[in-house]
């Protein structure tokens, strides 16, 4: 695969805003807000906290996902091989960034091929492609080629408008996006999973996507990346920049998100991601109404460096959830989901 398919640059970009941290949201997640009620006698054995959550038929040991993220090949390859080595140690989920390069044929694939599956034997991973896509060619085929080429138990579908706006070559025309996502929703014999990918999803439309067939939502509010204001980095036309930049405060903060989500949709699989910083934020987003909680940006930099280096991230994300619970008198989940806040 080349580097220089317009594709794999913009994606190399990305990256490059993402771990230089000027992509970040201009306002919080909303976290700082949800405060629980400390308990000073809470009869527990803090190693014996059971952290497990049902993920799509399999049994997570700590209720997180690994979110997409992505790069150009001499990058991707090494991060989807670590995310995958760490994701099977600590048995947690994996979503791969967008397959679209791939699938359109512009040289290799970055590591998201069968060699994935191998690392992480055990692991749930979900595929992921662009709703914008299912309008321009993209459909059954698609989907079941990208889950495929990774072994993957569910596919992402990931809503960007926002992004595709600010993008310079980005793909605006999204009338039928709706009914094509329900047309694949319905016929894709595999869980779908429908994400926004950073400035959040309104209760009503989380609604539809659950009406139309989702497997599940992922909120990804507003907090963490910002895709506006990443493509404004990236953008060279000093338009695209001032245009870009009058949304860095874009969205529903992702703690708002997921709670208005969950009243809206009480029985449904619900994963909270953007800004969460440590483990305390996925407790709060649990409290919210997640059932698990992705990170990606927050991870990247780890990433960047070795597969033991992802571990030790989430391994003190894991240690920071346990407390919450301990400190919370939460033997599991269920009860850390009824914990009771402050005031």
């Amino acid at each position: 695969m080349s580097d220089d398919s317009p594709i794999l640059g913009r994606k190399d970009q990305h990256l490059d805003v993402v771990l230089s941290g000027a992509g970040r949201h201009a306002n919080d997640a909303g976290f700082d807000q949800v405060r629980f009620v400390h308990e000073a006698l809470p009869d527990l054995d803090h190693a014996k906290i059971d952290l497990g959550a049902d993920f799509l038929g399999r049994r997570l040991k700590a209720p997180l996902l690994i979110s997409a993220m992505t790069g150009g090949p001499a990058r991707a390859e090494a991060i989807n091989a670590r995310l995958a080595e760490a994701a099977q140690h600590l048995g947690i989920a994996l979503a791969v960034g967008s397959q679209r390069a791939a699938l359109e044929g512009e040289g290799g694939t970055g590591g998201l091929d069968a060699s994935l599956r191998d690392r992480a034997p055990d692991t749930p991973i979900l595929a992921n492609i662009g709703a914008a896509q299912l309008t321009r060619g993209f459909g059954v085929d698609e989907a079941r080629r990208a889950m495929a080429m990774i072994g993957a138990d569910a596919l992402i579908v990931h809503l960007n408008p926002l992004q595709e706006a600010c993008q310079p070559e980005g793909d605006r025309d999204w009338w039928g996006v709706g009914a094509a996502l329900e047309a694949l929703i319905r016929k894709l014999d595999a869980p779908v999973v429908v994400k926004e990918t950073g400035a959040g999803l309104s209760a009503a439309t989380a609604r539809r996507l659950i009406d139309m067939g989702a497997a599940a939502i992922d909120i990804a509010g507003a907090g963490g990346a910002n895709w506006a204001l990443i493509e404004g980095e990236r953008a060279t036309d000093i338009a695209d920049k001032i245009h870009a930049a009058a949304f860095a405060d874009w969205g529903i903060p992702t703690a708002r998100a997921i709670a208005q989500a969950r009243a809206a949709c009480p029985n449904v699989l619900i994963i909270g991601s953007g800004g969460i910083r440590d483990g305390v934020d996925a407790a709060r987003a649990i409290r919210l109404g997640a059932d698990v909680v992705g990170q990606a940006a927050n991870v990247l930099a780890a990433a960047t460096i070795s597969t033991e280096a992802v571990v030790a991230h989430f391994q003190t994300v894991i240690r920071q959830l346990r407390t919450v619970c301990f400190a919370t008198g939460s033997a599991n989940l269920a009860a850390l989901k009824r914990a009771a806040l402050q005031d």
